[in-house]
């Protein structure tokens, strides 16, 4: 068994694989074995309270994890006011940088069969050890080059802020808008909490976004997300040519994980004996097949780079835009104490024809 050192001066930092709000991966080398590793860089002070014991647990308890689909952490270190967490590296990048480049509009249903299915398998190891996932999403699914499937950033990111850089309690706002239940939207600082069944709404509109390309409201800012997803009807397929071409089965399995009553989705155990995953190619199979459809991810980077620059652009335009207006509604969703009557007038004041 490699072991992994807990010395900054131990790893060469190589190109940004990834980039966030709060957080920047590397692709790395630790140079005492030669591995190639992924190096996670987290900003301490954007932390709530500077909780660094919370944080130590957290991290404890993301390097016990143990399951072949799911990125194993091997050490982590605080290097000044960074948490530095090293972790596996895969190759393939995730599927969101996937589709961004090639599959703009969503990849095949036997891939994504394959994906989920493994995805699930990490969510069934995480719920059965007491732990929720709380950022299930496309950019979160990691790929190697043999296809295999893994399950990415669980636990520290519970400590974090959001995009917004609104601070937010252990047991409230966690996760990315888009994927986000209702009833963790619902919740405010004071609550009980949710469960686990909050990870399969997430799941649910993870299946989406590998479907169309992009998550269900993805083109809207985040405070009408907020409002769409507890308003709206759960979102779905619709008659369109492209959604006909995925199955009944497929298009049932979805349905069950985006029911608004959380008592009524189904635990990750039942949704995998649903017919949707029963003839599941295993990932070496399906998965390598849309590896080999497009090319190395990060022959990619800059123009990843440039994707995420543009939307940095376009996501603080549509803040500035929104921001005069709906000042009190902003202040309603950055406590997560939700008069949701009062909240539904906040947001009456924002112009709909603007993101029609």
């Amino acid at each position: 068994m490699v072991g992994y050192t807990m010395k900054p001066g131990d790893y060469k930092l190589l190109e940004v694989i990834g980039d966030g709000a709060t957080a920047t991966v590397y692709k790395a080398i630790h140079v005492p074995t030669t591995n190639v590793v992924a190096v996670k860089v987290l900003d301490l002070d954007r932390c709530n309270d500077g909780n660094l014991d919370k944080i130590r647990r957290e991290t404890q308890t993301m390097n016990l994890i143990e399951h072949p689909n799911i990125i194993k952490a091997h050490c982590s270190f605080v290097v000044e006011r960074n948490l530095w967490v090293v972790m596996e590296f895969m190759s393939e990048g995730s599927c969101f940088q996937r589709m961004k480049m090639s599959y703009p509009d969503g990849i095949e249903e036997s891939a994504i069969k394959s994906i989920l299915k493994e995805t699930l398998k990490a969510l069934d190891y995480l719920h059965k050890q007491g732990h929720i996932h709380r950022d299930v999403k496309a950019g979160n699914i990691l790929l190697d080059k043999q296809g295999t499937v893994k399950l990415a950033d669980f636990g520290v990111s519970a400590c974090m802020f959001d995009a917004g850089d609104r601070q937010r309690g252990r047991n409230t706002f966690v996760g990315t808008p888009c994927w986000m239940a209702p009833e963790v939207l619902q919740e405010s600082a004071g609550g009980s909490g949710y469960n686990y069944k909050a990870d399969i709404w997430s799941f649910g509109i993870t299946a989406l976004e590998l479907a169309h390309g992009h998550a269900p409201f993805s083109e809207f800012p985040p405070m009408k997300v907020f409002l769409m997803t507890l308003q709206n009807a759960p979102p779905g397929f619709d008659d369109s040519d492209h959604d006909k071409k995925f199955s009944k089965s497929f298009k049932h399995m979805v349905a069950t994980c985006l029911v608004k009553d959380p008592r009524k989705r189904p635990t990750t155990q039942k949704l995998l004996k649903h017919p949707f995953f029963k003839h599941a190619k295993p990932p070496e199979v399906s998965v390598k097949k849309l590896l080999a459809k497009s090319p190395k991810v990060w022959n990619g980077v800059k123009t990843l780079d440039r994707f995420y620059h543009e939307q940095l652009v376009q996501s603080k335009k549509l803040i500035a835009e929104e921001e005069a207006s709906s000042s009190q509604y902003q202040r309603g969703i950055s406590a997560w104490n939700f008069d949701i009557e009062d909240l539904k007038a906040q947001a009456a004041l924002l112009p709909d024809d603007d993101y029609d």
